[in-house]
């Protein structure tokens, strides 16, 4: 006999396990399958180990700099083994405590691979080949995506590195060569150069960070740039050779030139391969699954959240998802889900955070903006902690003074941004924030700052 549930999900990243939650308090009896490890991509080998690994590299960045901050730290040296294992640490606290999350809210966990077998009805296979049968009346696809490869030449972990090989090196890289300029890329070769790597970055488009506001991009690339890093944009590889020494890369545009390392991150592929999909004719698009704003498919009792169903990638893009999914599974009418107010946030030196439209993008669609911007040097806080480096961008639409976006560049602007992300939530104009009072001293200073400057007012510059 099959063991039935009101609800089963396929995949227990943040996605998975959050709708899992979300769907326990609301009474429906849930299942969660899981062939690795709970948490996904994101607690084990993405968001959290990744920010772990640069918290070190900040850190080495200070003492390495210690002198400005009238301070002395004779020969800063590490030991990358230990780096590597506090990182592991770290995810392995999260996912262990995604294992408390899922008994407390009695989630059964199924571990092997699933697979859709008709309607209702999924198949685990565990890792000793024994097969679990499962019903239930929903079925929630989360299954997240991978790493692409590139098509002449496959990461084999020794030479050429997915992001995966690249949070646990055997060895530190001395000349690493970054290909795409995406969050992960750039995240990567902020790490690595801050330990001491000679890093390149090649990215195909016009400019690194292509998401990003021209201005925030325009920025990195030249901070980036003055750390030492050799930046190469509207550029492909052509070839990569693994040699005896290292790996024989040939930029279009640049020439041949040997590396130790190389990290391809030039985005991701759905992992929407033998889990049923064809033979339900559930509809995809570039083999992401087409979902509604409630997460349905276009088969009955089918549903997908996260990854899977396409940009943006994020998991906190996969965690709301998942909660509105399961929410209307459960009759609770929520609204649905919109990527119009989803932050985007890279954890480099200097961070980048964002929100909403960019100023091009708004005016191609034909709206008529104001626009304000703060730097950090002109912040009393900025300059106490000596990080100088940045500015804040606001894009508000002249007519309304809606917020239609907000770019950052800087120390902490990942833990800014939600100020702006609640402010759109809200639909606040531009008169709210203006008389809001922000702390001082504070880096949120800025925020305040960059609204008063799109409207004329600005007072500390």
């Amino acid at each position: 006999m099959a063991d039935s549930y009101d609800l089963i999900i396929l995949g227990s990243g943040p996605g998975g396990y959050v709708a899992a939650i979300r769907a326990s308090q609301l009474g429906l009896k849930t299942a969660i399958v899981e062939r690795e490890k709970l948490g996904g991509i994101c607690l084990n080998w993405g968001c959290i180990p990744t920010k772990a690994l640069l918290r070190t590299s900040e850190i080495y960045h200070y003492m390495t700099h210690a002198a400005a901050y009238g301070l002395s730290a004779e020969k800063p040296g590490f030991d990358l083994s230990k780096i590597v294992d506090r990182s592991r640490k770290v995810a392995g606290q999260l996912n262990a405590g995604v294992k408390g999350l899922m008994k407390k809210n009695k989630v059964t966990v199924v571990e092997g691979d699933g697979a859709i077998t008709g309607k209702g009805k999924l198949v685990v296979t565990g890792k000793d080949g024994a097969k679990t049968e499962l019903n239930a009346k929903h079925i929630v696809i989360a299954t997240g995506a991978r790493a692409r490869d590139l098509p002449f030449a496959r990461a084999d972990g020794e030479r050429i590195w997915t992001y995966r090989h690249a949070m646990v090196p055997k060895e530190m890289p001395t000349k690493l060569l970054v290909i795409g300029s995406g969050a992960i890329g750039v995240e990567f070769a902020s790490f690595y150069s801050d330990m001491g790597a000679e890093v390149t970055i090649v990215e195909m488009l016009p400019r690194i960070l292509p998401v990003e506001d021209e201005e925030v991009s325009a920025f990195v690339q030249k901070a980036l740039t003055k750390q030492g890093m050799k930046i190469h944009v509207g550029a492909g590889v052509d070839a990569l050779e693994v040699t005896k020494t290292g790996v024989k890369a040939t930029v279009k545009g640049v020439g041949a030139e040997e590396y130790s390392h190389v990290i391809v991150a030039i985005g991701i592929v759905p992992n929407t391969e033998n889990i049923g999909l064809e033979a339900l004719g559930v509809k995809t698009d570039r083999g992401h699954i087409v979902t509604d704003g409630y997460g349905r498919t276009s088969v009955e009792g089918i549903y997908a959240i996260g990854d899977v169903t396409g940009p943006p990638w994020l998991a906190h893009k996969a965690s709301h998802e998942g909660v509105v999914c399961v929410e209307a599974i459960a009759g609770q009418k929520p609204h649905p889900f919109e990527t119009w107010n989803i932050p985007g946030c890279t954890y480099s030196r200097p961070q980048v955070a964002s929100v909403g439209l960019t100023e091009a993008k708004a005016k191609e669609e034909g709206r008529k903006v104001k626009t304000g911007k703060f730097p950090f040097i002109g912040n009393g806080k900025a300059i106490a902690l000596g990080e100088t480096e940045g500015f804040v961008k606001t894009v508000f639409d002249a007519e309304t003074g809606e917020l239609l976006g907000a770019h950052m560049v800087g120390a902490e602007v990942t833990e800014l941004i939600q100020g702006y992300v609640v402010a759109r939530q809200l639909e606040t104009t531009e008169a709210e924030l203006m008389e809001t009072v922000f702390p001082h001293p504070t880096l949120s200073e800025m925020m305040h700052e960059s609204v008063l400057d799109a409207y004329g007012r600005v007072l500390h510059i």
